[in-house]
């Protein structure tokens, strides 16, 4: 082997792990985050968490961005460690499929059909589909991501070739041959294998690796198997990182992770070669192929899983005495937003949190101003603390979703995810001053009930009308934003000009009974405040449908949306309107009087 081969086996390497991360990274774009934001809400069975975390681990590619997802989630709260061990163990399962995609470079054979299964035959067409994709897209889309995917693969495969081919000279090495037979010591192979991985921070990597190795024939099965199991123990190191600085529970998440590998490795390892003293397994003495530390790769963390899955709670048990509580133990906080650093490293999985997080906040938003109507048309010391609460708790939602969507803006997402971070980054300080004016109308509230101040009959209905508006149109924007519905969008606007038409008469009528003297200057201050803040609310709602709407269709510019229109949407723009103005009917004040004036006569 002289210095052009090792060249090429760096650069086959290069490529290879390259070739990873884009795939992984095209496959984790096209799943959108969906995947992995399953895992927190279907985690409640350890089996169906098994298999999520297999899943979401067979499509990233990576059981280390699987643990390091499951260690934020625990650290922000959201999972506890009884689901998060199910989730490790799939993740083990989950790894092994990349192992057998790798297997393929092995296939031998003058068939025709074993021939075109061969990565040397498909890969060159796979990169031409590929690179089509990608120079034919405009900027970000799905097309991209799929042709992203492809490529990946493709130079994945010629990565994997060229690493084979480099090292094919070696089986003529001694050197070589006798440095693979030093690593049949069981305990020096498992410390290169876990070494190796915790270097590279990828099991799926090292494991590709060896077998590229196997293509010298020197690497035999006695060889191979320590260096799989010390693979799986150093893939862990990538966790433990993950978790320093981290809640106790999230430490313990880590430690979940290194005790499995840990305790799997060594039974099996002491079951293996304990059988191995009266059996002697002939296969060890073989030379391995990359098919072969595929199965072995498989089986390991197959039946880890198997057997150590009824003992998943006494895992669980372990991790607290190695991490316990202490003299005090950690208080139990009441989650608001749960958004991690560590969810970065999958920036799709990480806008997937964020949408959600801002859902919530959406829903306290549109929760706060229904309380602080009832307040306001029926003073209740209790709600209006309520409202307080939710107005602060609203007000961390922003700062926090505002900070991590800053960061979040650095990293690469796709079209779709760039254009919702957009509307959650325009929409979540609207939906923070909504919140705002909900606790301006408690401290009118207060007023009213420390003064001893009421609204009369007639205002007093007009403030229930307006406030069913309110509530509809605060129903409406929060539907249209939580399912980022644009046809829904477009009905907020006419309800914000209904609103608008409402204050105005709102405003009159309370100017004629305040010339008649059915009202006073004190009282219709407080009125003006209240009015002025649902105006506020609705307009609020408004900005937020506009960001919908307008960034949807991949226009920026709010303030030409409603120039646009054309004759047709004013027309029902306007036919909406009218219909609107008949649900919520406010009386004019002096056809009031007229009506009194006739009932007397």
């Amino acid at each position: 082997m002289n210095i052009f081969n090792v060249l090429s086996m760096i650069g086959g390497l290069a490529l290879f792990l390259y070739g990873m991360n884009t795939m992984g990274n095209g496959l984790s774009k096209m799943a959108g985050g969906k995947l992995e934001s399953i895992l927190e809400k279907l985690t409640t069975k350890k089996i169906f968490a098994v298999l999520l975390g297999a899943g979401v681990t067979a499509v990233i590619q990576s059981s280390s961005a699987t643990t390091v997802m499951v260690v934020g989630f625990v650290n922000s709260g959201i999972m506890k460690l009884t689901q998060a061990v199910g989730i490790i163990m799939g993740a083990n399962v989950g790894t092994t499929i990349t192992s057998w995609m790798l297997s393929l470079t092995g296939i031998q054979g003058d068939n025709l059909f074993l021939q075109l299964l061969k990565p040397s035959s498909f890969s060159p067409v796979i990169a031409a589909i590929g690179i089509i994709l990608v120079m034919t897209s405009k900027g970000e889309s799905r097309k991209k991501d799929i042709g992203g995917i492809l490529l990946g693969f493709a130079i994945l495969m010629f990565g994997m070739e060229t690493m084979s081919d480099s090292v094919s000279g070696l089986a003529s090495n001694e050197s070589f041959t006798q440095l693979m037979l030093a690593f049949s010591n069981p305990f020096l192979g498992m410390i290169v294998g876990a070494l190796l991985t915790a270097v590279i921070q990828s099991s799926s990597a090292s494991v590709g690796i060896l077998q590229a190795l196997c293509a010298t024939g020197a690497v035999h099965y006695s060889v191979a198997l320590p260096i799989i199991m010390g693979q799986n123990i150093g893939t862990c190191v990538t966790s433990i990182i993950s978790s320093i600085g981290a809640t106790k529970n999230a430490r313990r998440a880590a430690m979940i992770h290194l005790y499995f590998n840990l305790i799997g490795t060594v039974l099996f390892m002491v079951v293996f070669y304990a059988l191995n003293m009266f059996i002697d397994f002939a296969f060890l003495d073989e030379s391995a192929n990359a098919a072969g530390i595929a199965v072995v790769h498989s089986l390991f963390n197959i039946g880890a899983t198997i057997i150590l899955y009824p003992f998943s709670n006494q895992l669980v048990k372990l991790a607290e005495l190695t991490i316990p509580d202490g003299k005090y133990k950690e208080e139990e906080t009441e989650r608001t937003v749960a958004l991690d650093e560590r969810f970065l490293e999958r920036p799709a999985f990480a806008m997937e949190v964020c949408r959600g997080e801002a859902r919530e906040m959406a829903k306290l938003a549109k929760k706060s101003i229904k309380i602080a109507l009832e307040v306001l048309l029926n003073y209740d010391k209790e709600k209006a603390d309520k409202v307080v609460k939710l107005e602060s708790v609203i007000d961390e939602y922003e700062d926090v979703l505002g900070s991590y969507l800053v960061k979040l803006s650095g990293e690469n997402l796709s079209l779709t995810d760039s254009q919702s971070m957009s509307i959650t980054l325009h929409s979540i300080s609207d939906l923070e001053r909504i919140s705002d004016h909900a606790m301006d109308i408690v401290l009118a509230s207060e007023k009213l009930n420390e003064k001893n101040l009421s609204f009369t009959p007639n205002a007093r209905q007009e403030i229930e009308t307006l406030s069913r508006a309110i509530n509809d149109i605060c129903d409406l924007t929060v539907e249209s934003f939580c399912k980022n519905d644009q046809n829904k969008a477009t009905h907020v606007e006419p309800l914000e000009e209904v609103i608008e038409t409402l204050s105005q008469k709102i405003k009159k009528n309370h100017i004629s009974r305040l010339k008649k003297g059915k009202c006073t200057v004190e009282m219709g201050l407080i009125l003006e405040d209240v009015l002025s803040g649902l105006k506020r609310v609705s307009d609020h709602c408004s900005n937020v449908a506009l960001e919908i709407i307008t960034i949807s269709d991949n226009d920026y510019n709010t303030h030409e949306y409603f120039k646009s229109f054309s004759s047709e949407e004013r027309e029902e723009f306007n036919s909406e309107y009218d219909e609107l103005l008949k649900k919520y009917p406010i009386i004019k004040q002096d056809t009031i009087d007229s009506t009194k004036q006739l009932q007397q006569g």
